[in-house]
């Protein structure tokens, strides 16, 4: 085994141009590799904290300052010189050198970071692709790449809330990772057709690159999806996923979703109608994240 020679953070901006870090560690045989950190513009309640530097003047407050400090001397100091078993041992070494519930002390952007950076570190110098690596981890034998999922069209907090529900994403079944993007830059593009001859808009993207066509309702949105999937000839080769993110339009108890008002009851019924209507294969977040009483359904 290989001891950790240093971890360097810096600030950087991510696809949002908003503040994040890029992490890099470096073992003693010289082996390093680097990760840089997501962000959501939609988060929970008890997620970790991202540490933000709280400067008004400086990027509106979202500075990272602080976390690229935290990197670079608390946890570069306490690293350098250990020896690590698994990818386990070294994240739990991070969250006990944080030591608080949420991440706050040293900041879950900062502890993200040295974790997928040493991650990517251990991928290189075994001589494994990331996601065979990752894989590895989990105990389990891969040979390809997850399937992916694209953001295809967007609303709520990514977008200008003109529908409730947040994105909703295409699921290429492909062979390989190039016939998958193939498959999707002709989704997306007759996407962007449809929306020119249906809404006369441009080709702009939302927060996270999704198409945002000025839907009236989810189902509208859903349907433009499907006719897109199906003007380019992939109706048998492409699927949909949902991120509802429902905690955006959930209220003591009840969910305002286009123009209506929702039980909880109602709210799963919903679902389950779109989940039979739609080519749908994954629904993230489809209730609050308290509306505990419900997720059973």
């Amino acid at each position: 085994m290989t001891t950790i020679k240093s971890f360097k953070a810096i600030e950087i901006l991510d696809s949002r141009g908003r503040p994040t870090l890029k992490v890099t560690c470096r073992l003693s045989d010289g082996t390093e590799a680097s990760a840089s950190v997501p962000s959501g513009a939609s988060t929970g309640e008890a997620e970790a904290i991202e540490l933000r530097d709280g400067d008004p003047d400086r990027y509106r407050g979202l500075g990272c300052l602080f976390a690229v400090s935290n990197v670079n001397e608390t946890i570069s100091r306490q690293a350098v010189g250990k020896v690590f078993s698994s990818q386990q041992q070294f994240d739990e070494f991070l969250i006990d050198l944080d030591g608080s519930p949420n991440k706050s002390n040293l900041g879950a952007n900062a502890i993200l970071g040295c974790s997928l950076a040493y991650c990517r570190t251990i991928a290189q110098q075994k001589g494994l692709p990331l996601y065979r690596h990752f894989a590895e981890v989990s105990g389990l034998t891969t040979t390809r790449l997850p399937q992916l999922s694209i953001n295809l069209f967007s609303g709520g907090k990514h977008a200008g809330g003109q529908v409730p529900i947040q994105d909703i994403l295409i699921v290429p079944i492909a062979d390989s990772v190039g016939q998958s993007l193939a498959m999707t830059y002709e989704v997306y593009q007759t996407a962007a057709d449809l929306c020119g001859e249906r809404y006369q808009t441009r080709l702009l993207t939302a927060d996270e690159g999704g198409l945002s066509p000025p839907c009236t309702n989810c189902e509208e949105m859903l349907d433009l999806a499907v006719e897109a999937i199906a003007r380019a000839g992939l109706t048998d080769r492409v699927k949909l996923a949902l991120d509802v993110a429902s905690s955006h339009f959930e209220q003591d108890g009840s969910y305002y979703l286009d123009g209506q008002i929702l039980s909880g009851e109602e709210m799963v019924e919903r679902l389950a109608v779109w989940i039979g209507t739609y080519p749908l294969i994954s629904v993230e977040d489809g209730l609050a994240e308290e509306d505990w009483s419900h997720w059973s359904s």
